[in-house]
């Protein structure tokens, strides 16, 4: 078969489609459900509502480092299938098991200190009871969610995203059904509230990991990836895991303390503005996850090419993404812009006493900064998973904790607290650095140095062996 009859299996639209697309439907069924936990809990009260982002996002930042670590498991499968090496696999990914399970430890010390960690917030007592609730029963679970990116390296690192897509597909079906149950209290459960969504969470998280194992230790894999034989500690492997992996997971950690802080301070101006805020990132969270997709298959796609040796397919892959991305947050930017009112209109409370056209006002305003930064956020997100996938993760370490410091979350602290602006300045400031980092990993990507960077290791030279034949005088 020639290769142009190939083309679309090395790094086109199809290529690139067709690892996307099974990742598009479980992060956008991923998206669903987190929408639809977050509506729900809006329907209960507005102060859940108010509650559930500060407290989501804390537990989440401090497992946050250790997500963003053994998630490079899959760049490391990536590579390794791509040179052809899948004795390999199964020990890398058991490398990020070991990252799981110190999180988990991490999460559970972390309990009895979730009241003076929310305490830092200064935010309304009725709101910071709830917080305090929400936060410990996400810490009791957070290992799970580690656990959850090491197992799910192993298939998407090699291409097998419809494995994830079925398991996110059971495990969001069963989210969405227990918080259904558990936040009102139907089918004979009491209504819970926002503990209800926070056990629900918790359950779901744990289910997948049990899928995931399953999967993780049968037959087929144990006898071709090594996935029960080789479970020991591997020096070598740890540490180059250790050097990618780390800043990929401070990265992480970075990124998700900067919008910590930016949450706590909006928070500060009033549980109106809180609750609102939450509703805008929870309907942006909707439109970005599909987004996310096209990551994953990009960081793929660039890992297996360069383990091939082909940087110039992983450079057309990474194109074909940015195209297609593009596209798709142009539409979205326009439904945000056009249709502002039925979304913010989903997270009205049946239990609150504000005036809710307060909410639909000012969630108006800040859909239209999020669908202007949501057009370029779509050039920072594949640019840097293409960067990931060559494994130059110090850089993007280094580049957005400069960036979300000095751009978006020194200056939204002196317009908050020194200066008492709005939230609509300090979204202004979010749409800045969004524009910074695409502009910054753009440049980087341009460079071309990744085409040079391997996470894994040479493979070994086998000696050649010359048979000796018979010595003949001249």
């Amino acid at each position: 078969m020639s290769e142009n009859l190939n083309n679309h299996l090395d790094g086109g639209y199809r290529h690139v489609l067709r690892l996307a697309w099974p990742m598009i439907l479980s992060t956008s069924s991923v998206s669903i459900m987190h929408f639809t936990d977050r509506m729900f809990v809006a329907w209960y009260s507005q102060d859940s509502l108010a509650a559930s982002l500060p407290a989501g996002i804390t537990s989440f930042l401090a497992l946050s480092f250790f997500l963003g670590a053994t998630g490079y498991v899959s760049t490391f499968v990536a590579q390794y299938c791509g040179a052809g090496r899948e004795h390999r696999i199964g020990p890398a990914v058991w490398q990020g098991i070991y990252f799981g399970l110190a999180a988990m430890v991490l999460m559970w010390s972390l309990y009895p200190l979730a009241e003076p960690i929310m305490n830092l917030g200064d935010h309304a007592p009725a709101v910071r009871i709830l917080e305090v609730k929400y936060f410990r029963i996400l810490v009791l679970g957070g290992g799970f969610v580690v656990l959850q990116a090491a197992l799910s390296g192993f298939y998407t690192g090699r291409g097998k995203m419809y494995t994830i897509m079925a398991v996110s597909f059971a495990v969001n079906t069963v989210n969405i059904a227990l918080n259904y149950c558990w936040i009102f209290g139907h089918f004979g459960f009491p209504a819970w509230g926002l503990v209800g969504a926070g056990w629900a969470t918790v359950i779901s998280q744990a289910l997948s990991v049990l899928i995931l194992s399953i999967l993780f230790f049968s037959p087929a894999n144990r006898r071709r990836f090594g996935t029960a034989s080789h479970i020991g500690l591997d020096k070598d492997l740890f540490v180059r895991l250790l050097r990618y992996g780390v800043p990929n997971g401070l990265h992480f950690f970075v990124g998700v303390s900067a919008f910590t802080f930016f949450v706590f301070l909006v928070g500060r101006k009033g549980p109106t503005e809180l609750a609102t805020t939450n509703a805008v990132f929870t309907i942006n969270h909707l439109a970005f996850m599909p987004m996310m997709g096209f990551a994953i298959a990009t960081s793929t796609l660039v890992g297996q090419f360069l383990g091939r040796n082909r940087p110039d397919l992983a450079q057309r892959s990474t194109s074909a993404a940015l195209r297609m991305v593009t596209v798709y947050m142009v539409m979205i930017a326009a439904v945000f812009i056009f249709f502002p009112e039925p979304l913010v209109g989903l997270f009205k409370s049946r239990q609150s006493n504000n005036d809710p056209a307060r909410m639909l006002e000012l969630g108006r305003a800040l859909l239209i900064f999020v669908a202007c930064y949501s057009l370029v956020d779509g050039l920072a997100i594949i640019y840097s998973a293409a960067l990931k996938g060559a494994g130059d993760t110090l850089f993007i370490l280094i580049f957005t904790a400069v960036a979300s410091w000095s751009v978006m979350v020194l200056p939204v602290y002196l317009c908050i607290v020194h200066f008492g602006t709005g939230i609509r300045t300090a979204f202004a400031f979010i749409m800045a650095y969004v524009t910074v980092s695409a502009v910054g990993f753009y440049l980087r990507y341009r460079g071309g140095k990744w085409k040079h960077m391997r996470v894994i290791e040479p493979e070994p030279v086998q000696p050649t062996v010359v048979a000796e034949g018979p010595l003949v005088e001249t």
